[in-house]
């Protein structure tokens, strides 16, 4: 199965596409220094990033999506500062509003599902507005917007049509979308985001969000009933911290939170004068330190969502909480793990650079599960597990002309 990869960033959500078993036929980035770890780590031989093409580098809003063979998922995280708690909140009136790029890709490449990812702050009551116009696109694209016309209008109008139509026309999709904690799905992190998930509506998907597989619950019960948390680690019964007061846990199926201290269990203590022998990016950055609001992610719990600033790092939310009280930074490669990246993948530009990227990306193992689910199902429904409807054959000669056209154009057409 083929993928586009939308606003590729560092590459967290398309190496979870890819994990999950897509081959990827484009990967769009327009940050230099993302482009330059992606082509790091690609001519490096890093797996899956190996194997993707060539990535385009510039905005998105001027790919052609015409030069792109037939692909059968659209994935992307457009750009969140609209819509971050830390940012401006200016929705749609912020230049970086990349949801109508990811609305012209659905509606010019056709694909059979889509998984789009954002901060949480989207789903606020403040934009809940938008944020149903967002959806109202990608469940309709070919509904675009008339000349002159405001995204208010146009929801209204897209709300008319789904409202007063009798029957699917054209291209359509079914759109869920759904908050999920990274650390429920054995990320070791705090991280809530939301997920946009559409399937073509002629496939009849009938898909589901998958479940979460680790809890808050399993880990109380790791480390105050049976104690195999600490005892995994080594720590002994006198260095361990008091239970919280009132600790009753009972026996569940999840498996226990993935803690900081899983995450960078088995890491050298990283210098400042130096990288870790054997260790990309393991170097200690100064200056950390503690206040109000933020305060450091303690060692035995998820760390706290990491982020990425306008102005550097934030501190309070990509430091470390040590049992004695102090604090320092995370590495480079601790916030990488923190974010489930594989060790041996590098990151370019400098530190507060490469922290930025961090903070950007999607849990490479949180797009895996999501994707790894999209892919099933598509398959099942490739395998004739589910039944294509009588639109899915028409939608598919569609996608088959589409791919056609798109091979036959000229070569200055093509060379987006």
């Amino acid at each position: 199965m083929k993928a586009l990869e939308l606003f590729a960033g560092a590459g967290g959500l398309g190496m979870g596409v890819a994990r999950a078993g897509f081959d990827h036929a484009a990967v769009i980035e327009w940050n230099a220094d993302a482009c330059a770890t992606l082509r790091e780590n690609r001519d490096r031989g890093i797996a899956p990033v190996a194997h993707w093409p060539e990535v385009y580098e510039g905005d998105a809003r001027a790919f052609d999506y015409g030069a792109v063979e037939a692909v059968d998922l659209v994935a992307g995280g457009p750009p969140c500062q609209p819509f971050s708690l830390g940012g401006k909140h200016r929705a749609d009136r912020d230049a970086r509003d990349m949801w109508p790029e990811a609305v012209r890709a659905v509606r010019e490449l056709r694909p059979d599902a889509f998984i789009f990812e954002n901060v949480r702050g989207l789903v606020r009551p403040a934009f809940a507005a938008y944020f149903e116009h967002v959806t109202l696109q990608l469940a309709y694209p070919e509904i675009g917007r008339r000349d002159g016309e405001d995204w208010a209008a146009h929801r209204e109008r897209l709300l008319r049509h789904r409202n007063g139509r009798k029957a699917d026309a054209g291209l359509v999709y079914r759109v869920q979308f759904r908050v999920l904690n990274a650390a429920d799905f054995g990320v070791p992190q705090k991280r809530h985001r939301v997920f946009v998930v559409g399937f073509r509506s002629d496939l009849d998907a009938g898909w589901a969000f998958p479940a979460p597989t680790h809890s808050r619950e399993a880990l109380a019960r790791a480390q105050w009933v049976t104690g195999d948390y600490w005892e995994r680690h080594g720590v002994g019964k006198r260095s361990r911290p008091s239970p919280p007061a009132g600790t009753h846990v009972l026996d569940c199926s999840t498996l226990p939170w993935v803690t900081v201290r899983d995450a960078i269990s088995g890491l050298p203590a990283p210098r400042e004068d130096r990288d870790a022998p054997g260790v990309l990016n393991h170097r200690l950055q100064p200056g950390a330190r503690s206040y109000d609001g933020h305060t450091g992610s303690p060692l035995d719990e998820p760390a706290k969502a990491l982020k990425a600033g306008d102005h550097g790092v934030p501190g309070g939310e990509n430091m470390l909480l040590r049992p004695d009280g102090s604090v320092r930074y995370f590495t480079v490669r601790e916030s990488a793990r923190l974010q489930t990246f594989p060790d041996d993948y590098a990151f370019s530009g400098a530190w507060s650079e490469a922290m930025r990227q961090i903070g950007n990306a999607v849990p490479v193992a949180l797009a895996h599960v999501v994707a790894d689910a999209v892919r099933a199902r598509l398959a099942a429904i490739s395998s004739g597990t589910t039944p294509p409807t009588e639109q899915h054959e028409h939608q598919a000669a569609l996608r088959r002309g589409h791919a056609r056209q798109s091979r036959s154009c000229s070569t200055s057409a093509c060379s987006a």
